[in-house]
């Protein structure tokens, strides 16, 4: 089912919604890393339900327990397991969708592929598959930021037509996104996002947006020409992630209203490091990072699952209805938030650990 992801840093995940916990199993870790559940448990806070208002009302403490892979508060060098256990599932609120396919779901190409689905939560299919991604994630995280600095951070960047333009992304700090429930570090348009937000669940709907991250220190080299290019492998991570309909980097898709003299990035030289004057390349350059700052944006569509009637097909082939029960992210981007760093961290340290053994 495609759940491995990297190549040296290798990551697997496991679990349902409603089972008995979730977690990963991350392989090529180097050893001697300090790491503890706290390491791990602060990126997870931040990705769990029940934090405000605007996300899903489920109540889990989703504590992570290290089961393998550390010893005297140090890596091994062997596989390490995580889990979170599941505690407050209520599997009775899906009743109903054992028989009727969610519009915009996955329950009907899961039962087709598969001719068996678990309906409870959606299963792999629920956002509460990325805990493993987030656990991983902030073990990448802690190797890239002692072996050379680098800092991975996300934020709202926009919820549907409101959009915080003021945001920079070479300045932004994980305290100013932190600062408000929706993880937008322009507090004056969070508000307003907040509110339309809160609007739109009070309605029973749900809303999509933009995330923005930036990933600032980031080696010279990493990535590779061809089908292995930096920002394909970035692509692919995070459109993996439930809900994520969209990616650009760089200029994206306003790069095609310039030419070709003014998208340019010139060269110049900063002391005896070579640098660009601007950086529409969006750190990457030909595959390969080029030293300047990473940045890159994932659209993130509408909460697939919302509370009013909606038409829909049976199981057994019959046209009906279906209105959305349960607990459920009025807007996924608050907690989509961590899930992106996780994605791109994730990247960055395997292509790390790829090419120092390739300088070696």
């Amino acid at each position: 089912m495609g759940s491995t992801f990297g190549h040296l840093f290798r990551v697997t995940t496991f679990g349902e919604s409603h089972g008995g916990g979730v977690g990963a199993i991350i392989d090529g870790c180097p050893p001697q890393l300090e790491l503890s559940e706290a390491d791990i448990q602060t990126d997870l806070d931040r990705r769990k339900p029940g934090q405000s208002k605007i996300v899903t009302p489920r109540r889990e403490d989703d504590r992570a327990q290290i089961l393998s892979g550390v010893f005297e508060g140090k890596t091994l060098g062997t596989p390490i397991m995580v889990l979170v256990q599941n505690k407050d599932a209520r599997s009775q609120d899906y009743s109903e969708m054992a028989a009727k396919f969610r519009p915009s779901h996955a329950d009907a190409t899961y039962q087709a592929k598969y001719g068996i689905r678990n309906w409870q939560g959606g299963g792999r299919s629920s956002a509460r598959e990325t805990i493993g991604r987030v656990a991983s994630g902030a073990i990448a995280k802690k190797i890239l930021r002692q072996a050379a600095g680098v800092e991975i951070i996300a934020y709202v960047r926009q919820v549907k037509d409101l959009i915080a333009p003021e945001i920079d992304a070479n300045t932004v700090t994980l305290e100013q996104v932190e600062s408000n429930i929706l993880r937008c570090p322009d507090p004056v348009m969070a508000e307003k996002m907040i509110d339309f937000i809160d609007k739109i669940r009070r309605d029973g709907d749900s809303v999509g947006g933009i995330v923005e991250c930036v990933a600032r220190n980031v080696p010279v080299g990493l990535g590779d020409p061809v089908f292995d290019k930096l920002e394909a492998e970035l692509a692919k991570a995070v459109m993996s992630l439930p809900a994520s309909k969209g990616f650009e980097i760089g200029s994206g898709f306003d790069g095609v209203h310039l030419t070709g003299r003014d998208h340019n990035d010139e060269f110049y030289m900063d002391g005896d490091r070579l640098r660009t004057r601007t950086n529409r390349s969006g750190g990457i350059q030909g595959g390969i990072s080029n030293g300047e700052n990473i940045i890159l944006r994932v659209a993130f569509k509408p909460t697939a699952t919302i509370l009013q009637e909606q038409k829909t097909v049976s199981v057994t082939g019959e046209e009906t209805t279906l209105t959305g029960r349960g607990r459920h992210d009025p807007c996924v981007l608050p907690r989509a938030v961590p899930m992106v760093e996780a994605m791109v961290a994730l990247v960055l340290c395997d292509r790390y650990l790829i090419q120092k053994a390739i300088a070696q």
